[in-house]
């Protein structure tokens, strides 16, 4: 069988597929998508695999061209700040910003998904589900896929193909095939496990929902983020092996103990957590680095299937969605009457958006160890007083890097780099201090001014 239409075609209807699908039919483009998976819309999502996602501004941004925020609007969750939770069960509220605007959004990733496709279909592009990629004729041009559900095969001619297909992408794989990406994938020696926190009896939930739940502890930790309907996706980030460890408590039993030492008030919260623990999979974590994304000026690759990176950053749907804005605009100044000139659109997306995406990948490493560890230290609470006071004072000028990261569109490698300035700024104003009444804030406000530089 032989499609020949020649229009846009894009590997993967997953959330990056589906947006960038989405706002190129809304251009006028000619798109079809191609999903090895069923369509979410109408067929059951896989439990155990579906981490909740932190909605933040780039990716507002991404729904906003693809005219999906009412949608999405109506079933997100505001998260305000980090609520620490110690081992006696005591609780502290860290807030990530000082306006009450500065929030990000519990989202379900299925829900989501469920809501770009439909967006994409109605905006006009083409979508096809159980499809898997099976080849692809570089220089004619040509994709083959197999239905999965008749097993016939078939080609489509494309005029670009752009890889959405996430992490362990089929396209990116028929790229090295034929010519070797030196891609590498550096996997953490930790994993997670999914667990879900249920509503109360009334419906209500049992934890302050606007709030991203944490247990620190050091080497591990757990997460939950607030669900509508009252529940709580939550997820524990734990070595693969050792003494404290996903081999070390594989049997529910073991689990429960250690749960009962480092997280009593969340077990308690989780009536059915033997059944849970042993039948929700362990996860992996890594961090993709590609340094070719593009194959000729026809074929691309975007977001995951890039450049994939560990969740603790909360970036990495935002990044890809930051990279579906950045393609269309791409594609739109390359436009003229006689066609788009990929080769140039494709060139200026992987110059502008590589480093960007290097940065957020090495951020979101160092959240982990900010995340599981650092937010309960003392001396990370001090520092992070003084920098919401001097963001406070010198508005515009001195921002904390997860506030550039989270609430701004300031590139991520420029916000790592001016991150790490304020980050030793701040360490030398705070050294040898225990209380933050010992700073001498106007001495501070005026070095900030003199030693870190005007956003450009």
């Amino acid at each position: 069988m032989t499609e020949s239409t020649a229009p846009i075609v894009i590997a993967g209807a997953g959330l990056a597929g589906a947006l960038l699908a989405a706002q190129l039919a809304g251009d006028g483009h000619h798109v079809a998508v191609f999903e090895r998976n069923g369509d979410l819309r109408c067929e059951e999502i896989a439990a155990g695999r579906s981490i909740n996602l932190a909605l933040a501004a780039r990716g507002w941004e991404g729904l906003r061209r693809a005219n999906a925020t009412a949608q999405v609007l109506e079933y997100v969750l505001p998260m305000r700040g980090r609520m620490l939770h110690s081992r006696d069960g005591q609780t502290q509220l860290q807030t990530y910003g000082l306006e009450a605007d500065e929030v990000i959004w519990s989202v379900h990733r299925g829900r989501l998904n469920q809501t770009l496709i439909d967006v994409a279909s109605k905006a006009g592009a083409h979508i096809r589900f159980h499809t898997r990629l099976l080849s692809v004729d570089f220089q004619s041009r040509r994709a083959r896929f197999v239905d999965e559900i008749n097993h016939t095969e078939f080609e489509i001619e494309y005029e670009v193909l752009i890889g959405a297909d996430g992490a362990g992408s089929a396209l990116r794989a028929t790229m090295e095939a034929q010519q070797p990406l030196e891609q590498s994938t550096d996997f953490l020696d930790h994993g997670y496990k999914e667990l879900s926190i249920p509503a109360l009896a009334d419906g209500s939930h049992a934890m302050d929902p606007q709030a991203l739940h944490i247990w620190p502890r050091g080497g591990y930790m757990l997460i939950a983020l607030p669900n509508p309907g009252g529940s709580f996706t939550a997820t524990l980030f734990l070595a693969h092996r050792g003494a404290c460890s996903f081999e070390a408590f594989n049997q529910p039993d073991a689990a429960r103990a250690f749960f009962q030492r480092e997280f009593a008030d969340a077990l308690a919260l989780i009536p059915d957590f033997d059944e849970q623990y042993a039948t929700h999979p362990v996860g992996v974590l890594g961090t993709l680095r590609c340094p070719h994304w593009q194959r000729g000026d026809r074929v691309l690759l975007i977001g995951d299937a890039a450049h994939a990176i560990v969740p603790f950053h909360g970036q990495g749907m935002n990044c890809a969605f930051e990279d579906c804005v950045s393609l269309v605009d791409l594609i739109s100044a390359q436009r003229t009457a006689a066609g788009v000139n990929w080769a140039n659109a494709f060139r200026d997306f992987e110059n502008s958006r590589r480093p960007n995406a290097h940065a957020i990948a090495e951020m979101a490493l160092e959240n982990y160890i900010e995340m599981r560890d650092a937010v309960a230290d003392p001396a990370y609470q001090l520092r992070r007083q003084l920098e919401l006071e001097l963001a406070q004072r010198l508005p515009g000028h001195f921002i904390p890097r997860y506030s550039m990261v989270m609430f701004t569109s300031i590139p991520y490698a420029q916000a790592r780099a001016r991150g790490e300035l304020q980050r030793e700024f701040l360490i030398e104003l705070t050294e040898g201090k225990q209380h933050f009444d010992e700073i001498d804030l106007d001495f501070a406000e005026q070095l900030a001014v003199t030693r870190i530089p005007t956003l450009s």
